[in-house]
Parts: C-alpha cells; structure tokens; sequence
C-alpha cells in the first residue's frame, strides 16, 4: 500500500470539487500511521482475506487492522460530529446504539453471560478493510471482562467465558473455522466505558446474522458516501 505523495494527505480520495481550503479540523490530529492511510487511493488499497485476519487474530497483532482510507476519512469526521452533538462517542453508543440507560448499566446475572440482558450485539458500525464476505460484529455488555494488568490482555478466565460464549452463540450455527474473536486492547479501544470484544464471521447466513443482531445495520451503510455526515443517520 502506497500513498499518493502528489496530494496532502486530506484530500486524496475526496473529489476535487469538494476539496476544502485547507486541513479539516476532524483530520488536524491525525497520527502517522492514518496519515499514511488516508495518503492512500482506495484503488490502491488490498483488503485483507479471512486467512490474514485470522492469522492477525492469532499473532494478536491487532493493531495491523486498518480501514479502507475512504472509510477511515468518514469514520474521523462522524465521530468529529458526534462528539459536537453528544459530547462523547460514549455518549452516542450508549443512547442511539446500545439504547441503555446510564444508570442502568449494572448487570443483572449472577455471572458473565448468565442474562441475555446484559449483552447486545451489533454490527461493527465502521468495520475494518477486509474480504465483503467477513461479517464484522461488536458484543456489548454490561459487564466487566477481566484484563490482567501485567498484560494488558485477558486473564485466562475471562477468556474462557468468552470462548464458552462464542461457541454456543456463533460456532453452534456456523463451522468452527469460519469464527474468531479477539478483544481490543485497552489502548486500541475506541469506546472504554462499555465493555466490548469483537467477533469475525465468514460468510455467514444473512438470516442468522439478522437473528443475533436483531436487524441490526452499521452506521456505515446508513451514510450516504455523497453527504455530510450526520448524527441524526442513526435514527
């Protein structure tokens, strides 16, 4: 992947009769690494298959996942908004995604996936450059998944609740090879008050995918790519 050195980073793959005057204030900040990617053509950009995915996964190299750089633009300028509008990304997810209450964030099970009511689960709103067959999905909860703090990574049993989970919810419904989940660390978290790990899915049924998520559909294909992003396409 290479970038387009001809033109400031903010304004490849913007057609140039909207290219603004100058740096938009939702791209001022960004680091290296997103520089590097919104330097990029989508045209230039390879998607990653579900063999490389998983491979990240198991090498827990998170961190090398990475958006189409179109993608990346409009997830910094949504999030920019939602901020104007909601204070926070928390903030947002909490009242238009989630639909919990602050004050009702307390789990009601006895233990970690015990009640259906302490989980949601969600499209990835923003999902990262991979193969179109790869269902990105985001389980909620209400509860705490506990992280070693030597690590910065799950304690082991945490890790087995989640896998206990994901085997009866996902692996029970589609072959084992075509699952996998992995669980942000702390630092690559984009959303920290609402505990959260992700799970991966190749070409699953759109049936089922509509049963887990109750109808669920991400952020990314409620926006228009032809206008200004607003907080209210959640609605």
């Amino acid at each position: 992947m290479t970038g387009d050195s001809s033109l400031p980073f903010w304004l490849v793959n913007v057609p140039q009769n909207r290219w603004p005057k100058q740096c938009p204030d939702f791209l001022v900040n960004a680091n290296a690494k997103d520089r590097g990617i919104l330097s990029t053509p989508d045209i230039e950009y390879n998607r990653l298959g579900w063999d490389d995915v998983k491979s990240i996964i198991k090498s827990n190299r998170i961190d090398r996942f990475q958006r189409v750089p179109s993608d990346l633009r409009r997830y910094w300028e949504y999030n920019w908004n939602l901020k104007s509008q909601y204070g926070s990304v928390m903030n947002f997810v909490l009242q238009e995604r989630l639909r919990w209450d602050r004050k009702d964030l307390l789990p009601k099970g006895p233990a970690p996936f015990a009640d259906s009511g302490d989980i949601k689960i969600l499209y990835n709103d923003w999902p990262y450059g991979i193969d179109l067959k790869i269902v990105h999905l985001v389980v909620w909860t209400k509860f705490n998944l506990e992280d070693d703090p030597a690590t910065d990574d799950l304690t082991a049993k945490a890790r087995k609740e989640i896998e206990d989970f994901v085997e009866s919810t996902f692996c029970s419904r589609m072959p084992l090879g075509d699952v996998i989940w992995f669980k942000n660390w702390k630092s690559l978290k984009s959303v920290h008050a609402v505990e959260h790990f992700h799970v991966m899915l190749f070409d699953p049924p759109k049936a089922f995918i509509e049963e887990v998520t109750d109808h669920d559909i991400p952020l990314s294909e409620k926006i228009s790519r032809d206008g200004v992003v607003s907080a209210d396409s959640n609605a």
